[in-house]
């Protein structure tokens, strides 16, 4: 899973963050780095609790 995810981005975070020209550009990198991943996992979990609360099993 993790190669799979390696391969479509294709980013070097650590050479982003060395030549940064400040704080403010090293933050944007690392919010925009992991924004994807959050966006994910929430849309999993609000997959995960509407399938759990279905009433149509009873």
């Amino acid at each position: 899973m993790y190669s799979l995810i390696s391969l479509v981005q294709q980013t070097n975070i650590d050479k982003k963050l060395k030549n940064a020209p400040d704080s403010g550009y090293q933050v944007g990198v690392v919010i925009g780095y992991l924004l994807p991943f959050v966006v994910f996992v929430g849309i999993a979990y609000y997959m995960y609790y509407r399938a759990k609360n279905r009433k149509d099993f009873d």
